[in-house]
Order: structure tokens, then C-alpha cells, then sequence
């Protein structure tokens, strides 16, 4: 078998891999004898240098492929040289995936001449959905002839075993199975996970985990053994490459370096267990090889002597370079957006009044018409019955089932795709069925999405929308009536919008449709179709196509007297959703002493509104629908008090519903628990007694 692969893999490529395997156990080596300098948490490929540098070697510049954080042998092989690896090692302002923000080996590029990467988090499993992502939006480009390629792209997610018993794994497995992706799973399997052993952790590994999904192909190899591991790569390549379909390839590695720095292999590994793993050694194994095929010994010798000049070389070098600096830690938070002005038409002449739910069917619609980049997915969104509020109906008869498609319940899936589809180019409308069902989806947009742009160093923000219901009213009950926008907007890196009325709904969509970033778009479900009593203001007449309302612009849509304002008998109350409808029923008790704002987005927020409204009042309410304690209402209130206190008489109130774990299905205690025009008329003439 050896002289068969030997014959099949040219001595340049088995040379340039030993090199390559000499490098990185240079690079290894000099980390551990320098850990006073190499401070940061680090792993390496030590024992994984066969199976990355043959993975490497397949691909070419249209691929993308998913490093984890113990490929940096990956890295080696697709191009990078040891100093721009070893930038990032300590942090330097010149790493080239991250600028100094993120760990070794955890890279981003769109080097035009190499393999694409996202970025990815600490890749325990969770980067499968990215990386899948973007195998589905390249099978989106190919299936509407959106961009030319050289040749068929060709994505790899690499993981470890240990971490496929993740549930979000199987998520990326069986979309990637059901809609036949161009993508390769490479599991390595190192029968570790820090000190969990593959007993403690699985009941099998990933090749006979992964049988149960059909249409998913599955390959083993050794990947200790660089012939090995090129042939069965190039054969898994080649495959994808042609045949458009998903393999999953399963290499049996060791562990020959510790978990990570941090982590040290003594820690948990007896003697015997590393003599085990440092017998498949793949840098022996291909030097044992090449000398039974013939190679002169002296030129391994060469070569590895080379390699550790290199990599030392490349050391000091990357030592003495450049830190961050300081001021440039708030940078890429969010990439620039074209959108900063309103513009167009909001009430064309003549126009009809519509309701909400119409406002983003018809903003998603023009837009679609307009962009075959976009495109619409998730849970029954489809032609069948256009969502379960019939907020995408229509669309799907209108644009087809490749454009506008359902998923299975698959919250990970739906909103951490976005991450991939973005990065080729694609601009993903996906929608959660209801605001409880965002949790499974909260990894996704914490970990990935929201600091893709930020630890990327401003090469890849997600840009993408994410529709979510949200909201109680008529007894939904617990599980499809709650609010969640004090989690989310504790998410550093996105966007989010909360629109009350139709004008605003299309406005603020097609805003974020323009935006670059990720979009979270809160639809209160209470006034989709303005069937709840005193909502009749949330239909509008519709604007015109070219209307775009920026994010950050709040609106005061009842306006105090100014004579009352001077006499200091006035209070103003923020809110947003369906807290401007309760406020506007509110108001009505008071002739011309209550203005009120809506905010109309709570990420970014309209600060300089509200604070100018509350230093001229003095007094204050912010008005919401979620449970108080704890929440973006108290928080914004807090920011109120320390900017306008020396004009304030009396407290910054906030209001809003009860602390119940979750809103009970009972009409009378829904009405108990949430806020109303009654209870809120009560809170302002309290204030105005001040």
C-alpha cells in the first residue's frame, strides 16, 4: 500500500510537506521555549500536520475553507509564512486575521490569491453552521448564474471529534445532507477533548455518527500518514469539486502537543498515553517513508535545520513588531453604513393606507425584485402558507422555492447561516418563528455573527435580517408572547429595529436591507394587522419604493404644548412597539402635558432626541413591554438620569410588565402582568404631580 501511494504522490509534494512538517514543529518548539514571550493561549498542530498539510495542497484560490484553532498547519500549507502566524501568536497590530484581537490560529482573509476564511470562533463545533452557510450560498450563486468560477468552488469546515456531539453540528450535517451543499466536514480525531477522553464523550465516532444522513458520503483515512491523507483528500476534493455533493472525511490523528498552553499535556496525559500518540508522529512517519523511497538523508537533515532558521527567524521578528494601539480598540464594531439619511417618499399622494404586516411583504418584495442576491428563509415562510402570521406570503409563489424556502426547526441554522451567505456576497432575509424561539439561536449571533466584523479586523461583517414576532397580546401564553430585547441588545455588534406603524416598518427594512451589518427586526405581532383595540395608527399609508428610514432616528409622535413645557407641567415618555399605542391612548387624559417619543430603533439609539425632550420637560417615563428588572428600559433610564440629572425634577421613571418568568396564557393574568393605557395614565399623574 505504502509504494502504491508513493508512486501516486510526486517527491516535490512529499518534500514540501516535510518541510512544512519540519516548520511547524519549529514553530512548536520555539513557543514552548519561549512561553514567558508567547503569553497568550495557544495551540498547535502537532500530530495533525499530515491530514491539514494534505488538505491544504487540494485547495485553490475560489475554495473556502473553516481552520480550527489547531490548524495552523492548514495555514502553512494554503500559503501563510510563519511570521504572519506568529503575529497573531502575540497579538501584533499587523496579524492579518484579527489585528491583535483574537488567538492563534484563528483566522480570517479574502487574500484574493488563497483560500477564503471566515471568521470563526473557537471552533468547538459551533463553526459547522458558517461554514455551511457558505457552501449554501455558493450552491445559491451557481443555481442562478450569479458569478463565474475558474473552477467549482469547494468549502472545508475542519473540527475535532470530540466536538461533533454538539447539537449544532447535526444542524449543519443535515442541511448540508438535504440540500446536497459542496462542502467536506474534515473531523480529525485525536481521541481527546482537553481531558475528555472519546469514552467519556461519545458513544461513536464521527464517521459511524454520521451514517444516519442520507445523501451525506463518508470517507476514513489515517491521518498520521501525509500519502495516505493526500490521496484520500484529493479524492475528496475532486468529488465535491465535480459532483456538487457533501462528504464528511473522518482522520485518525494524535496529540502530540498539549490541549493548548493553557492546558498543558501533563496535566491530565500519563507516559503511556504519550508514548502512544508520539509513535504516529506524522513528521517520522513521512521521513521513514522518504527514506525507504530513496531520499538522501542529508537533504531531510537540510531541511530540517532550515526550517528551524526560519521559524526563529520569524520569531524575533514578530516580537519586535508593533502592538495595537489603544485607540484603535473601538474600531470595526460595526462597518460603515451608506444608510444615514431618511430619503424618498414616505406619503406618496393619493397613497393607501396599509397595514404592517402588508409593509414588510411589500419592502422584501421590491427588494427581492431588485437584488437576486436576496433571498428569504425559515420555519413555514414558503409558498404553502407565507408564514404563520402570513407575513411572507406571496413571496414564495412570486420568487420560488430556491429564493423564498422553509427549514426545519432549526434556530442555530437559520440565523448562524447568514454568517456564510454574507461572506460570498448573498444578503439572507431569515426569519424565527416567534422571540421565544431566538435562544437556540442566541449562540449563533453572540459568538459568531455579532464579532465576525470586529475579530475579523473589518473584513467580514454580516450582513444579513433577521425577522422576529415578538410581542403578547389575546392570550398567546408563554412560550410565543415574550419580549427579548434586553438580550439582544446586550449583544455588542448588532443592530436592532422595533418599528410601530407600517411607514416606519418599510423604511427601517429597507434600511437594514442597505446596512452591511446585522439586523435583528422586532415585529410586534399584536400590530401586524392592527386587530388589537386602539392600534388603528400602526396602518399607514404605504411610502414609496425608494423610502428608506435610517436607524437612530427616534420620532416624537405626540407633541407637548409648548406653553405647558414652559410652565415646567409637562413629562415625556419613551417607548416603542406597542408602548406608543398605550401612550397614545394615555395622553389623551392630559391636554397637551404628555409628548411622547418612539424610539423606533434600540440599536444604535436615538440618545440626542431623547435627551434634548427630557431636558426640556424635566420629567420622564421610558415605557416598555418586557419585565423590568434588569432590562434595557432601566439601563436607558440610567443613562438619562447621568445626562440630563441637573435639569431633571423628579426621578426617571420606567414602567413596563411584571416580573413573571413568562407571560401566563390566561387572559386576566396576560392583562395583569402587562402594561396598558389605564396603568400608564395612572404613572403620569404621578409625575406631573412634581
Amino acid at each position: 500500500m505504502e509504494n502504491t501511494l508513493h508512486e501516486k504522490v510526486s517527491q516535490d509534494i512529499l518534500l514540501k510537506a516535510y518541510n512544512h512538517m519540519m516548520l511547524a514543529k519549529a514553530m512548536a518548539d520555539i513557543y514552548e521555549e519561549n512561553r514567558n514571550v508567547c503569553k497568550y493561549v495557544h495551540s498547535t498542530s502537532r500530530g495533525h500536520e499530515a491530514i491539514q498539510l494534505a488538505t491544504a495542497y487540494q485547495l485553490k484560490k475560489e475554495d473556502w475553507v473553516s481552520p480550527y484553532y489547531r490548524d495552523e498547519s492548514i495555514l502553512l500549507g494554503i500559503g501563510f509564512e510563519p511570521y504572519q502566524l506568529m503575529l497573531q501568536l502575540l497579538a501584533k497590530a499587523e496579524d492579518p486575521f484579527s489585528g491583535g484581537r483574537s488567538y492563534y490560529s484563528h483566522p480570517s482573509s479574502r487574500n484574493e490569491n488563497m483560500p477564503k476564511m471566515i471568521h470563526q470562533s473557537s471552533a468547538t463545533g459551533m463553526q459547522t453552521i458558517p461554514t455551511t452557510g457558505v457552501a449554501q450560498g455558493i450552491k445559491y450563486i451557481e443555481d442562478f448564474k450569479l458569478e463565474e468560477f475558474e473552477n467549482n468552488p469547494v468549502v472545508v469546515c475542519s473540527l475535532g471529534d470530540n466536538s461533533v456531539t454538539e447539537g449544532e453540528v447535526s444542524e449543519a450535517l443535515q442541511f448540508a445532507a438535504l440540500h446536497q451543499l459542496p462542502i467536506i466536514f474534515l473531523v480529525q480525531d485525536n481521541e481527546w477533548g482537553i481531558s475528555v477522553t472519546k469514552e467519556e464523550a461519545r458513544t461513536v465516532d464521527a464517521y459511524d455518527f454520521v451514517a444516519g444522513f442520507e445523501g451525506l458520503g463518508r470517507m476514513r483515512v489515517d491521518g498520521t500518514d501525509f500519502t495516505q491523507s493526500f490521496e484520500v483528500m484529493k479524492k475528496a476534493v475532486d468529488f465535491v469539486r465535480t459532483e456538487r455533493k457533501p462528504l464528511v472525511v473522518c482522520a485518525k490523528t494524535v496529540l502530540i502537543g498539549h490541549h493548548t498552553s493553557g492546558v498543558r499535556r501533563e496535566f491530565y496525559r500519563d507516559e503511556e498515553d504519550l508514548t502512544k500518540h508520539r509513535a504516529k508522529d506524522p513528521g517520522e512517519i513521512l521521513r521513514n517513508q522518504l527514506l525507504e523511497s530513496g531520499t538522501d538523508e542529508e537533504l531531510l537533515k537540510q531541511i530540517t535545520k532550515k526550517a528551524r532558521l526560519e521559524a526563529e527567524e520569524a520569531f524575533e521578528r514578530a516580537q519586535k513588531a508593533e502592538d495595537p494601539k489603544p485607540e484603535t480598540v473601538m474600531q470595526h464594531i460595526f462597518a460603515p453604513t451608506p444608510i444615514t439619511e431618511e430619503v424618498g417618499t414616505r406619503e406618496p399622494a393619493g397613497g393607501d393606507k396599509i397595514v404592517m404586516v402588508d409593509a414588510a411583504i411589500h419592502a422584501i418584495q421590491e427588494i427581492m425584485w431588485k437584488h437576486p442576491e436576496a433571498l428569504l428563509y425559515g420555519q413555514d415562510v414558503g409558498e404553502r402558507i407565507g408564514g404563520v402570521f402570513r407575513e411572507t406570503v406571496t413571496l414564495g409563489k412570486k420568487f420560488g422555492s430556491k429564493r423564498v424556502f422553509n427549514t426545519a426547526i432549526q434556530e442555530a441554522y437559520i440565523i448562524g447561516s447568514t454568517t456564510g451567505m454574507s461572506a460570498v456576497g448573498l444578503k439572507p432575509i431569515v426569519e424565527v418563528q416567534f422571540a421565544d424561539y431566538i435562544y437556540p439561536g442566541i449562540n449563533q449571533l453572540i459568538t459568531e455573527i455579532s464579532k465576525s466584523n470586529y475579530l475579523s479586523n473589518g473584513k467580514f461583517p454580516v450582513s444579513n435580517i433577521i425577522r422576529v414576532p415578538i410581542g403578547a397580546y389575546g392570550g398567546g401564553g408563554p412560550y410565543h408572547s415574550g419580549s427579548v430585547e434586553s438580550i439582544l441588545a446586550n449583544i455588542k455588534g448588532i443592530k436592532i429595529a422595533y418599528p410601530s406603524n407600517a411607514a416606519d416598518f418599510k423604511g427601517l427594512l429597507k434600511a437594514a436591507y442597505y446596512d452591511p451589518n446585522p439586523v435583528v427586526m422586532l415585529e410586534h405581532k399584536g400590530l401586524y394587522w392592527s386587530k388589537v383595540p386602539g392600534t388603528e395608527d400602526a396602518k399607514t399609508i404605504e411610502p414609496a419604493e425608494d423610502y428608506i428610514l435610517p436607524f437612530g432616528k427616534g420620532k416624537i409622535v405626540i407633541e407637548a404644548d409648548e406653553n405647558e413645557i414652559k410652565k415646567g407641567n409637562t413629562v415625556v415618555v419613551i417607548t416603542y412597539g406597542m408602548g406608543v399605542y398605550w401612550a397614545k391612548e394615555a395622553v389623551k387624559n392630559f391636554g397637551g402635558k404628555v409628548e411622547v417619543i418612539d424610539l423606533r430603533s434600540i440599536i444604535p439609539l436615538d440618545e440626542e432626541l431623547v435627551f434634548e425632550r427630557v431636558k426640556a420637560h424635566g420629567k420622564c417615563i421610558v415605557l416598555t413591554e418586557e419585565q423590568l428588572n434588569n432590562s434595557f428600559a432601566e439601563a436607558f433610564s440610567h443613562r438619562i438620569s447621568k445626562n440630563c440629572f441637573k435639569y431633571l425634577d423628579a426621578p426617571v421613571e420606567t414602567m413596563g410588565s411584571l416580573d413573571t418568568p413568562a407571560v401566563p396564557i390566561n387572559l386576566i393574568l396576560e392583562k395583569e402582568m402587562l402594561p396598558n393605557a389605564e396603568k400608564l395614565t395612572k404613572k403620569i399623574d404621578e409625575m406631573l404631580k412634581y
